[in-house]
């Protein structure tokens, strides 16, 4: 039988991966893989980073620099890194907790700071790794582990807090819609400054039981599905129809002058 040829970028000796069956973390990082050989990235060059979660799981499984540590500090790590080492690539994989949770402050400073990294964040809308609890991304009234009666809070627009804070590209994909996905992440990792792109990801195994009474990855992407709505089509929705709905798209693209330490700036904001 043939062999994928992208497996040439992965570990083969982590093999085979932890991620529950109809995950869509599996296809973040196939999505990622098809993007490392088409553009081309060296992987030599780069350092791919995961805190703590299911998602933080996805940098372990490829052939290159990798640092998986604490919860909520990948970007604290990916500063010192691009502090020391500018030129290097940094790809960051976090989930809902590690970048809008306790990472939530690191969040907002790199965004500020325009750090130079590419932050890819798997929205599954729970903390999946740890039991299904509730998160920041949770929709509101949603039932998880520690909701049983559904969600008192409003969940955080990911994307509005990184444009507000200053990301100078800002986008949404989903798994349901892979040719967007790898488009936008195409261009998130090509932007020269602090990019943000949350992907709307399944979770069957806890979120798609507690919050949707199934666990099964086929009706978790038709639920994702019928709460999308691409960018180009907001146009022509009010404030009701697009109430509770999840907008994919692209949000901000701009340059500004990026983190290079201390004294820093170079160029003007254009």
């Amino acid at each position: 039988m043939k062999k994928n040829p992208l497996r040439k970028y992965l570990r083969e000796e982590k093999l085979p991966h932890m991620f529950c069956p109809g995950c869509g973390c599996g296809q973040v990082l196939n999505t990622f893989l098809q993007l490392v050989d088409e553009l081309p990235i060296d992987l030599n060059s780069t350092v791919a980073i995961g805190g703590v979660g299911c998602t933080a799981r996805i940098p372990v499984y490829i052939k290159t620099d990798v640092l998986h540590g604490v919860h909520g500090r990948t970007l604290a790590w990916a500063t010192g890194i691009k502090l020391q080492k500018p030129q290097t690539r940094v790809v960051i994989f976090a989930g809902d907790g590690d970048a809008a949770s306790i990472g939530g402050n690191h969040f907002i400073q790199a965004a500020r700071r325009n750090l130079d990294v590419t932050m890819l964040v798997v929205n599954n809308l729970n903390f999946a790794m740890t039991g299904g609890q509730v998160s920041p991304l949770t929709p509101a009234a949603a039932v998880t582990m520690t909701t049983p009666y559904g969600s008192g809070e409003p969940p955080f627009d990911l994307c509005k807090i990184a444009e507000a804070a200053g990301a100078t590209y800002v986008a949404r994909a989903s798994t349901i819609y892979q040719p967007h996905m790898k488009g936008l992440m195409k261009s998130a990792l090509l932007h020269e400054g602090f990019a943000v792109l949350e992907i709307l990801s399944q979770c069957p195994t806890h979120f798609g039981r507690y919050a949707l009474n199934t666990g099964e990855p086929g009706k978790v992407l038709d639920w994702m599905r019928s709460i999308s709505v691409m960018t180009d089509k907001t146009k022509n929705m009010d404030a009701e129809e697009l109430e509770d709905k999840v907008i994919l798209g692209e949000f901000v693209n701009k340059t500004r002058p990026i983190f290079k330490g201390s004294s820093v700036y170079r160029g003007e904001e254009q």
